[in-house]
């Protein structure tokens, strides 16, 4: 369904909710089929049954398009985790990543790999993804020292997403072996809360 929008000066269009959902699907669908590189906004028109006026429109690129799909389409996020503690809150973003990370960790690891010659792909997964998480570990971070699990000026509490991150991607080179959620609560016991001084 396509909703009419004549607020603004011009005619725009603008897609629904639901139907914008089911395009970043296709798209994430098609992205996991072929790759970024061969991904091309023909092929999403078609196969979304879309103009591809309406793709450019709306996102204005490529990598815009990826980009906002990956955000919309990411399961699991660290806005809105708040259990009451730091560590609650890791273990929970923890079991979601897992319960996510079959299905799309090969995904993001070839988008990763694939901006690092792109640049306007590089500048839409930051905007997108990468500035929003680091924001909203950012706000678990602040609320712990509201709570008064952590002092203001611990120097490695800006490094937790960098921690984060590094364990996801280092199991499956070092040991050849998936990350689980067992690894990872391992991981936050055994590294991320002792460099915080908090075991």
């Amino acid at each position: 369904m396509v909703v009419q929008d004549t607020s603004t000066t011009g005619r725009r269009s603008r897609l629904s909710a639901e139907r914008e959902q089911e395009l970043f699907e296709a798209v994430l669908d098609h992205l996991r089929e072929v790759g970024y590189e061969a991904l091309t906004m023909d092929a999403v028109a078609a196969r979304t049954r879309s103009s591809k006026a309406t793709l450019y429109r709306q996102w204005h690129s490529k990598p815009h398009l990826v980009a906002t799909a990956l955000r919309h389409g990411k399961p699991v996020r660290s806005a809105g985790i708040d259990t009451g503690t730091l560590r609650g809150d890791l273990v929970q973003f923890a079991d979601g990543v897992c319960q996510s990370a079959e299905k799309d960790s090969a995904l993001l690891r070839a988008v990763a790999f694939a901006q690092q010659s792109n640049e306007e792909l590089q500048q839409a997964m930051r905007q997108l993804l990468i500035e929003p998480e680091l924001a909203a570990f950012q706000e678990l971070i602040d609320r712990a020292v509201a709570r008064g699990e952590l002092p203001a000026d611990i120097p490695a509490a800006k490094f937790v997403p960098h921690m984060m991150l590094g364990a996801m991607l280092a199991r499956p080179l070092i040991e050849n072996a998936p990350v689980t959620s067992d690894y990872l609560v391992r991981y936050v016991d055994a590294v991320i809360l002792p460099a915080l001084h908090m075991n």
